[in-house]
């Protein structure tokens, strides 16, 4: 096994509460056996039992600690699974679950691959949190379980592409952790205060223009957005923003580079550049204090960002509380899409002799699907300010729960809006194993234009120069 490992993982890397539930009453044994069969529930093919019911070979799952590395706020998730196996001691009486803090998607694509091609699988995580750059080199690696035959019977169960961004070649890789829109956050109070109608940002061009009369009313003192000197305005702007709604592509269908003479490339940094270069976005760092003060003193009008944000606003900007509101993305004219959803998965790690990967399964089962638990788990969350996610079962999202209005939104429901905003979501970059290496790429040739040394046209010219130069034709995964 780690022979076969190691040689795949060189083959790619040459290439690229608190009362937090799981006790409702659907968590009992003999609860999620039914539900599961009720749900159809599929067999898993590493042991007799399957994921949201109880083990029906009676099995006892050994002791030790289940980890799982993640990113974010990771303790906040870990409440949620500790009351579960608390509440299954009759199949876990000696399991612990450990969710491990990393830098990001990219640290967790590395510590896996690097711990796998040192031979020392032993060492690897029961499970992580992964996105589809980090599923598609894992899974050419060999290292994450085939989930297709266990999701199938719950596809229809989930809303619309969560299994999209984990499926290569027609194979599922991962378990659906969330799908969250692109959407439009603005400080109504601001735009009360100025007299400027919010209607006006459904579209790119009006979105610019409301930035145009910010600056005007305001003599300079507020921005509509922000822009960040790291690596994050790509990851942001760009990445997961702009490219996507306008359309925009870094290869070809044959995975050539296109990113210089893309149409909408030109479409998608060209409106950043508007905004940047006509002094309409505060140059600071996101998810840093000078930003959020900023916030808190009313100097930034709009976050167009992943509905992700929201928790960082919770936590960080109390002074403007009951000023925020959502809309979906602006869309841009001629494309019509209202931003691109961004998706995140739990992919278990496939590491030969994982005495855990049907008690995680189990897990994400009723994370997913058990109402009772998750909302639960989600009121202890905004106790502490904390994030969470809109779920992934359709079901549960018709859950009047899931509509109930937010002191923080002045009374809108933030829940009910993160799920409109998924409707005409635009489709997500293309994503090839190359993604990393490009991303740096294209990356560090914006931090140049954010610095101001050189030109829009400039950077976007240097982008295709060096993906040219440096990975060449991309595989492109249809």
């Amino acid at each position: 096994m780690k022979k076969k490992i190691a040689l795949l993982l060189a083959t790619a890397l040459t290439a690229t509460s608190l009362a937090a539930c799981g006790g409702g009453s659907g968590s009992t044994p003999e609860a999620t056996t039914a539900k599961a069969a009720d749900q159809g529930g599929a067999a898993s093919q590493d042991t007799a039992g399957s994921g949201g019911q109880a083990d029906a070979s009676g099995t006892v799952y050994p002791a030790g600690t289940l980890t799982v590395y993640a990113m974010g706020n990771p303790q906040y998730r870990q409440q949620y699974f500790e009351t579960w196996l608390e509440n299954h001691r009759d199949i876990a009486p000696e399991v612990k679950i450990e969710f491990v803090q990393t830098e990001g998607t990219a640290d967790i694509r590395e510590k896996i691959t690097m711990t796998a091609l040192s031979g020392a699988t032993d060492d690897l995580p029961d499970a992580a949190m992964l996105d589809p750059v980090t599923i598609m080199d894992l899974a050419k690696a060999g290292l994450l379980k085939d989930e297709t035959e266990y999701l199938a019977p719950l596809l229809d169960k989930m809303v619309d592409g969560a299994t999209k961004d984990a499926t290569i070649d027609g194979k599922i890789y991962a378990l659906p952790d969330s799908v969250r829109p692109q959407v439009l956050f603005y400080n109504k109070n601001i735009f009360d205060q100025y007299e400027i109608d919010p209607e006006m940002m459904k579209t790119m061009d009006g979105y610019i223009e409301a930035g145009r009369l910010l600056k005007e009313k305001s003599n300079g003192e507020v921005f509509l957005s922000y822009i960040d000197p790291t690596s994050k305005t790509w990851r942001y702007w760009g990445r997961r923003g702009l490219m996507p709604s306008a359309g925009a592509r870094i290869w070809d269908d044959n995975g050539e580079v296109i990113i210089g003479s893309d149409e909408g490339t030109k479409k998608a940094l060209g409106a950043l550049d508007t905004m940047n270069s006509e002094g309409l976005l505060m140059k600071t760092t996101i998810m840093e204090p000078a930003l959020y003060d900023a916030i808190n003193n009313k100097k930034v009008a709009t976050f167009c960002i992943g509905a992700f944000w929201d928790e960082f606003m919770r936590q960080n900007c109390e002074a403007t509380k009951g000023q925020w509101r959502v809309m979906s993305a602006p869309e841009f004219e001629g494309v019509g899409k209202a931003g691109a959803p961004v998706s995140q998965y739990m992919g278990i790690i496939e590491k030969g002799d994982n005495p855990y990967s049907e008690l995680f399964r189990m897990m994400w089962y009723d994370f997913t699907f058990d109402i009772e638990a998750k909302e639960v788990w989600v009121n202890s969350m905004e106790a502490q300010n904390a994030p969470y996610s809109n779920p992934v079962s359709i079901e549960m999202l018709e859950d009047p729960f899931w509509k109930e209005p937010s002191e923080y939104y002045g009374g809108m429901s933030f829940r009910e809006m993160e799920g409109k905003c998924l409707s005409n979501g635009a489709d997500n970059l293309v994503v090839t194993p190359q993604d990393a290496e490009a991303d740096e790429i294209i990356s560090a040739e914006l931090e140049k234009y954010v610095a101001g040394n050189q030109s829009m046209d400039d950077a976007i010219a240097n982008m295709d120069k060096n993906l040219k130069a440096k990975i060449g034709k991309a595989e492109v995964t249809q």
